[in-house]
Order: C-alpha cells, then structure tokens, then sequence
C-alpha cells in the first residue's frame, strides 16, 4: 500500500504549534507533499505547547478523529515528550479509542511509546522510531539518508522487510532555529551491532520502546503516570511479553549510570526477563554512557538472555523504523533483522 495522506498529531509535547517551529513544519510539510502524499494536521495539533499542555482530552480528540478519517493512511507524531500518559482517561474511560481503531500505520517514538503501549493493547500493529518534527523536517538540505530508507519504504509499502545496521551515526543538534537550515551534523563511523551476551540468532515480536517512559509508567516516583498506567492496565503483563523481544532504548536526557541501573531493576522486578527471548538495545543518544549502560545491562539482567546492542532507533541518529507486532528474526552474524510480514 502507498500512503496518500498523513494525519499529523501531536500527542505529547505541543511544539509544533510554536512560532520557533514554523519553518520546520513547512520543511516538513513540503518533504512530505513532494513525496505525493497529502498533509492533514490534526485540529488540535499545531495549538502549541500552552494549549496542548492544558487540554489532553484535545490531544486524545486529535487521536481518535485520525483513526476515524478513513482517508488517513498514516497518523504520524509530532514529537514526543513527558505526559501522553494523561490522555489515558479520554481514550479509554469509556472505550473511546476502542471504538474507532482499525489497522493503519502508526508512526512515533520516545513519549509515543505509551500511545504505541494503548494501540497494543487494542491489537493494532504499529511501528517505532521516527516522528514529523525529528525525521521529516530535518533542517538540513534532505532527510538523513538511513532515516529516509526507511521512511520511505513504510509509506510506499506500508512495511519493513529488513534492518541492517548504519555506517555512521550524528551527534544531535543543538541549534534547530531558521538561520542553522541546511547546516549538516557531525558524522561519526558506527561499528555495528554488539552481541553483549546470549545466542545471536533469536526471533519474536518486538515491542518496547523509551526506557525513560516505560520506567514512567511502572515505577511509583511518578505517581500520576503509575496509577493511570495501572488503572487502565496499560504496561502487558508477564503473559504479554512471552517469547517477545523487548526493544529499549534511552531519552535525549541521557540518564546516569545510576538512574539507568534504577530502571534495569524496575524493568526486571516485573519479571519480564524471565519471560522474553532477547533484548535489543538502541543507540545512547550522542554515544554517552554506551559503555556504562552496556556493563549494567549484563550485571542486572544476570542470565544468558541474548541482548543485542548499539541499535540504530530511538534519540540516536540516524533512526530505522521497528514494526511492532510482527514476527522477525535477529541474525547477529549477518547483522540484519528480518520481518516475516505474512505472519
């Protein structure tokens, strides 16, 4: 399938409603026009991050009025950030977004992943890794070629046959104003997939996503996001994760050595690595920490689970597209993963 028309939202943070974003947002909307594909931004979606940050239930709207749009193909984020867990209540409460889901692409990352959690929850294939703002309206002169590969297969076949590692990976911007438009990242060679432990060749469904999030959900130092993500049920249970690979990856906060060992151990007291067949990790952001998380991840999960390392999605550019939901297999001698999409 081709997509021929994108509903933009935005779920989380409000930004691409702000004046600062303007020039990105038509970057982005040209990218995508120039691809042949219609652009439709959501009601509530350009509102900025004021509005969006005070009307959740506007930011749900926007949701389910994408999935009701049977001329959407594909509902692409806007960019992540902390609290898409508040709009838990007006999509569920009532059976809200039950009601309207059917099965179209939907494209995220980082604070998506609790949206990427509630579409799994109501049986909807999605796909993690890249999002409007961060991907499509990258400001130098073309979307970064790793990143459009992908990309551009989803909306053209509507999935992803294959992930093989980068050549090289950027640092991230720090500057994404009008006047730094068509300056180019830093480049750095990237040296492939580690194998931390386990067997190499492992297979399941991927599903996961931003540590930093799911730790959100599952932890009760965030008291509001635990109790919504216990009321309505929406991290799986051990059963969930079953013979699944669990994909994680970490935030543009660059969590400590300490804190990232707090949420390994949070993440494991839920037993999910007893129950899972492997763990990919994705690239830190910047490539900080990288040999610090590696060494806590062999400590604290303690066994021979298969954990594949140094994977390209999540804040780490470039960033590949992970189909959720659909049978794969991880081949660490030939670095490639492979989805069997007729599963």
């Amino acid at each position: 399938m081709k997509v021929k028309k994108v509903g933009v939202v935005s779920l989380s943070s409000g930004i691409l409603g702000e004046d600062f974003a303007a020039h990105q947002v038509e970057i982005g909307k040209k990218r995508l026009n120039d691809m042949g594909i219609e652009v439709k931004f959501m009601e509530n979606s350009l509102k900025g991050l004021d509005y969006l940050d005070k009307n959740p239930s506007k930011r749900a709207e926007d949701l389910i009025n994408a999935f009701k749009d049977d001329s959407i193909d594909m509902i692409l984020c806007a960019i992540g950030g902390e609290d898409t867990y508040r709009l838990l209540p007006y999509l569920f409460e009532n059976d809200e977004l039950k009601n309207v889901v059917s099965q179209k692409i939907f494209l995220g990352f980082s604070d998506t992943t609790v949206n990427h959690l509630m579409l799994y929850k109501l049986g909807i294939k999605t796909f993690y890794g890249q999002a409007f703002l961060t991907e499509v309206a990258e400001i130098d002169d073309e979307m970064l070629p790793y990143s459009k590969s992908y990309f551009k297969e989803l909306i053209e076949t509507g999935s992803i046959s294959e992930i093989r590692p980068s050549d090289i990976w950027y640092d991230e911007r720090t500057d994404f104003s009008k006047k730094a438009v068509g300056t180019k990242r830093p480049m750095h060679k990237n040296n492939g997939y580690e194998l931390l432990q386990g067997s190499g060749k492992f297979s399941g469904e991927i599903l996961g996503g931003c540590i930093d999030t799911i730790y959100r959900i599952i932890s009760e130092d965030f008291k509001e996001a635990f109790d919504l993500a216990n009321k309505y049920e929406i991290f799986p249970s051990a059963e969930d994760w079953k013979n699944k690979i669990l994909l994680l990856e970490t935030s543009e906060n660059k969590p400590d050595p300490k804190l990232y060992r707090k949420m390994i151990k949070t993440l494991k007291s839920t037993g999910i690595f007893d129950v899972v067949n492997g763990v990919i990790i994705g690239k830190p952001q910047d490539n900080k920490y990288y040999d610090e998380y590696k060494k806590i991840l062999v400590e604290e999960i303690d066994s021979d689970l298969s954990i594949l390392y140094n994977f390209n999605v999540g804040h780490a550019l470039p960033r590949c597209i992970v189909p959720f939901g659909v049978a794969c297999e991880v081949d660490f001698d030939n670095e490639v993963i492979r989805f069997n999409n007729e599963k």
